[in-house]
């Protein structure tokens, strides 16, 4: 069972990752834990690259080395997608209105 909450947990991590790395390649700034106001303020693109692979790296150990991970395995993908989609929705919900996320393609 405490597989399961790694697996989960991994997910988060993995798609927490995903935005800090895409946006400190692309050279944007982006917001971080270490940023003031904290998690408002951005932070620079070199440091979001080192948070992005910071969380890459705990997700990937919690995957492979804190359980017995297995791809064939659909539990085990389940339970870790769970995680990444609800950090995905969490992270869409945190950061929308700071970028303008929450706003409709209707332009109203």
């Amino acid at each position: 069972m405490l597989d399961y909450l790694f697996y989960f947990f991994a997910g988060a991590f993995l798609a927490n990752s995903i935005p800090h790395i895409t946006n400190g390649i692309s050279g944007r700034a982006f917001p971080t834990p270490f940023a003031t106001p904290r998690g408002q303020g951005e932070s620079s693109a070199s440091l979001n690259v080192l948070w992005g692979a910071f969380n890459f790296g705990v997700g990937y150990a919690l995957l492979f080395f804190a359980g017995s991970f297995s791809f064939s395995a659909l539990t085990h993908v389940a339970v870790a997608g769970l995680g990444a989609l609800l950090m995905a929705l969490f992270l869409a919900w945190r950061f929308g209105p700071l970028y303008g996320g929450n706003r409709s393609g209707s332009g109203k």
